[in-house]
């Protein structure tokens, strides 16, 4: 068996390396690296074969069977590159783009416009003007459902009601779909609820709300709707807990 390092030098001087890959295509680069890479473990395999018949392998001749098979892998990756820039580049310009561009983003829910840090919500009244004109205040085209007029209404309101609303079917916004209309709520009148409703206690209050309401649609007009609020403390803060008369 070869064991003499000028002898070894000579095999590796004449190792035929394969010719330049071809640049077709990259699939044509990848068959051509396996067929290599097969073709080489092959041929370094079939000759260890022989020399073992030949001889036992000494541990100098297989580190320099080690050295040849790195050698030949490097030669490989010299010839055949992992992949041009100009691919990689594609590749992840493709990626960024698979989101199709005829995607609509999610409309955002509509804003109170009043927020409710500027409403005193130690005051009773306050609490229910301002949740009363929330939710009576709707535009269908861009609520989609009343769910919309409940979100805007519910920093005024105890999650239970809330809830309960937006569960719950609203005659008063089926009416205003089907004439066309958007309501705007100009005035909220505010009084105590009086005799026909439970006195006042520190942790619940009835209000009777009033409100004016300016409906513009396939005929303008206006309504006056009265509803009859309970209030219930949290704290320091009061919510609406009911509404009735919707």
């Amino acid at each position: 068996m070869t064991d003499s390092p000028d002898e070894w030098r000579e095999i590796l001087r004449g190792w035929e390396y394969p010719e330049d890959a071809p640049t077709e295509s990259r699939r044509e680069r990848r068959r051509a690296k396996k067929a290599h890479y097969r073709g080489a473990s092959r041929r370094t395999a079939q000759w260890v074969r022989e020399e073992r018949r030949r001889d036992p392998i000494t541990p100098t001749a297989a580190l320099v069977i080690v050295l040849l098979v790195l050698v030949i892998g490097a030669g490989a990756r010299l010839l055949w590159p992992a992949g041009d820039p100009a691919s990689k580049v594609a590749t992840s310009t493709a990626s960024a783009d698979d989101k199709p561009a005829g995607t609509p983003s999610p409309a955002p829910a509509p804003e109170p416009s009043q927020d409710p840090a500027a409403v005193d919500m130690s005051d009773p009244a306050a609490v229910a003007e301002a949740a009363v004109r929330h939710y009576l205040t709707r535009n269908p085209p861009e609520d989609g459902d009343h769910t919309a007029a409940v979100r805007r209404a519910a920093p005024y309101m105890t999650r239970s009601l809330a809830m309960n609303l937006s569960e719950s079917a609203d005659p008063a916004y089926g009416r205003l779909v089907s004439r066309g209309g958007i309501s705007t709520v100009t005035t909220v009148d505010v009084r105590p609820a009086g005799a026909a409703l439970p006195v006042d206690t520190p942790l619940r209050v009835w209000r009777t709300a009033t409100a004016d309401v300016s409906v513009q649609g396939y005929t303008d007009y206006t309504e006056h709707p009265t509803l009859q609020v309970e209030l219930m403390a949290l704290g320091a803060e009061w919510r609406v807990s009911r509404m009735l008369g919707l």
